[in-house]
């Protein structure tokens, strides 16, 4: 009896022991799957920070170009505002300069060793290099192909020049920087003043102009609107 009871206890021990080894293992498996879960929940809520903080570091860099592309455009904006602040001021220069050209074409070549020819020259001069250190500059007009953003065309006349080519300039145009000041007041070229000629008046006409001796280069403007 004392033997069956001994092994009795020892069974008894044993399915103790494997009961308390399987709970142990339940509560290693139930906090191993706990473990798993807050693992992943955790993974995920790095992920979604991961996300947030991607989508904020793009608004950020968003925001930093475009403040720096208004800083730009203020800038810029600015600085033409500076350079075109003075331009009706500008525009009476550019007359006082187109009344010191006009003046000066009217010397004859023996006035213009004289000392007060010389003067105004001088003045011309110093007046157009201060015209162009404030990034004023006359428009070369003559003799180029007809632009209408910087020509203002006020006629038609036959020509040494090809057809659509500024045959006259009637007033100076001027640029101040990159921007257009005052357009170029020009004649444009019809054509070449001989092949109009030609094409104009019959033969016989021509020879008895030719035998008279008479000019026949009168030249026929006409204005446009």
């Amino acid at each position: 009896m004392a033997t069956q009871k001994k092994k009795a206890d020892i069974i008894s021990d044993e399915n103790k022991e494997k009961k308390s080894q399987d709970t142990q293992q339940t509560h290693r498996e139930e906090k191993d799957e706990e473990l798993n879960t807050k693992e992943q929940e955790l993974m995920k809520r790095i992920a979604e920070l991961d996300k947030e903080c991607a989508e904020w570091k793009d608004k950020y860099l968003r925001s930093i170009a475009e403040f720096e592309n208004y800083r730009r455009r203020s800038n810029e904006e600015k600085a033409d505002w500076i350079k075109m602040a003075t331009q009706k001021f500008a525009l009476e220069i550019c007359e006082v300069a187109d009344n010191f050209e006009r003046a000066l074409k009217q010397v004859s070549e023996d006035k213009k060793d004289d000392s007060f020819v010389k003067g105004m020259m001088m003045i011309a001069e110093q007046l157009k290099r201060v015209m162009e250190k404030e990034g004023i500059t006359k428009i070369d007009a003559l003799g180029k192909p007809f632009d209408p953003v910087i020509h203002d065309a006020l006629a038609h006349i036959p020509s040494e020049y090809e057809e659509n080519t500024v045959a006259a300039i009637i007033q100076n145009g001027y640029m101040m920087y990159d921007k257009l000041l005052r357009p170029a007041r020009v004649a444009v070229s019809s054509g070449k003043l001989e092949q109009k000629t030609a094409e104009s008046e019959p033969k016989e006409i021509n020879e008895a102009t030719e035998s008279k001796g008479e000019d026949s280069n009168d030249l026929d403007i006409k204005i446009t609107d």
